[in-house]
């Protein structure tokens, strides 16, 4: 009997080894509500993310991996709820199997504008006390000890397709994506003048492109720049050389998206001066609390201006959510030359040699909002997922040679997001600066 059991325990084993070390083709579509195919969804298996894809232009996606029926695969896109369904609904499906995502906005904006104003009179005295019930309350549950955060990151450009049009006509294009999976060590009150240090530690990278635009990306992105910058020894250049080798390349992005939001922080440097607060109740028990504010430098060139969304709970004045909506605008009177480094860069953005000739940097826009969502973990908070869509505006005048300089205009929107796949907060050791500053093979996939 003992070795028959030996010999079944033996056998369920294997069979539980075969099952997970036998690859399987995972595909399928993802479509919105009305049926309409999402470009660059990200796809991955919970356990191991490295292993996803996104998805083409058709919305199809299609990726080789290990998996056992009940594990997890995810699917995400900027805008949209994350929808989790179980491998074996993509193994077992008789034809090609139809994921559906919903539409979630990715900043409060909207929740925050429809919000009445409340009929109390929002006396300092009173939203003073307002602010301190809040603050106690991020104090008890934000923690003070270091955490580590595994997480998938997703940063999407798009931009104009055709800059020959008028801009009204123009259409918006995606040109790519990179995807970045990281650890991010969060260490409390360590960094610059009391502020949470974020160490940002590169693990694996994959960058998904439209195979049409492949060669033209690849100028940019595939590491051209940083060689010819390397090459360089004064100026702009040297700053700029100093800058990248300071952090690996490329995980700037994904780094500063996490980092934006510093929510304790920010609270406690601004709940002293009650007059840029307000509030609004909204339903469901909650209440919006809003900081606005302005900040202008260099005689008006550069403007900024921002607002605080502290979604709070109405009787406990827990924070639910939190979000941020900025403007920023920058004018530079006499135009900005730039250099042909910097002027490669336009190319990303489908603005061809021939018409960056001549070009002189005038005005830049931008409008950004951002989204965080928080989870708890043995009686703290922690992020969940972060959300960002940066709509900017490049504005200056070109000509081609011979040709009379005009004003033209070029328009691209960043969208990003994070999601936290695993959240350890015990035995955890700041990152080592070759861990940090480590660059990342970057692997490319093409989408058609």
């Amino acid at each position: 009997m003992k070795i028959g059991c030996k010999m079944g325990l033996l056998a369920l084993c294997l069979c539980g080894w075969v099952s997970y070390m036998s690859a399987g083709i995972y595909a399928g579509l993802v479509v919105d509500q009305n049926g309409q195919p999402i470009a660059y969804a990200t796809v991955y298996p919970e356990i191991a993310p490295e292993w996803g894809t996104a998805t083409n232009n058709d919305g199809y996606f299609s990726f080789e991996a290990n998996l056992l029926g009940d594990m997890k695969i995810v699917f995400s896109f900027i805008g949209y709820e994350k929808k989790i369904i179980a491998a074996r609904e993509l193994a077992d499906a008789a034809q090609l199997p139809t994921i559906t995502l919903t539409e979630q906005p990715i900043a409060l904006q909207e929740t925050v504008v429809a919000a009445k104003p409340s009929k109390q009179k929002n006396k300092r005295k009173q939203m003073a006390a307002l602010l301190h019930a809040v603050y106690v309350k991020l104090e008890e549950e934000f923690p003070d000890e270091p955490s580590l955060y595994r997480i998938v990151s997703d940063v999407r450009m798009d931009c104009a397709s055709d800059l020959s049009t008028e801009i009204k006509n123009r259409d918006k294009d995606t040109w790519g994506m990179e995807q970045m999976i990281a650890n991010v060590v969060v260490l409390p009150e360590q960094g610059k003048a009391g502020r949470d240090s974020v160490q940002f530690q590169g693990l694996f990278c994959k960058r998904f492109f439209d195979a049409r635009k492949r060669a033209e990306a690849d100028t940019i992105l595939a590491g051209n720049l940083i060689e010819r910058m390397d090459k360089k020894g004064t100026g702009a250049a040297q700053m700029m050389r100093k800058a990248v080798n300071a952090v690996d390349s490329g995980v700037v992005v994904h780094q500063a998206l996490f980092a934006l939001g510093n929510m304790r922080y920010d609270f406690e440097q601004s709940m002293t001066d009650t007059r840029h607060w307000t509030v609004s109740n909204e339903s469901e028990g909650e209440t919006v609390l809003t900081h606005t504010q302005t900040v202008s430098k260099y005689l008006g060139c550069f403007k900024l201006t921002f607002q605080r969304h502290y979604i709070v709970d109405s009787e406990t004045f827990a924070v639910r959510r939190f979000s941020e909506h900025a403007e920023v605008k920058i004018v530079i009177p006499f135009g900005y030359k730039l250099n042909a480094d910097q002027l490669q860069m336009l190319n990303l953005l489908n603005m061809g040699d021939s018409q960056i000739a001549r070009f002189r940097l005038r005005r830049m826009n931008s409008v950004i909002d951002l989204n965080t969502i928080y989870q708890r973990q043995n009686g703290h908070v922690y992020t969940l997922e972060k959300n960002m869509i940066a709509n900017s505006r490049i504005l200056g005048r070109l000509a081609n040679e011979g040709e009379k300089a005009h004003q033209d205009e070029i328009p691209f929107v960043l969208k990003a997001t994070q999601r936290v796949t695993d959240l350890k907060t015990e035995g955890i050791k700041p990152l080592s600066a070759s861990q940090i500053t480590k660059r990342l093979d970057r692997q490319t996939v093409e989408i058609y």
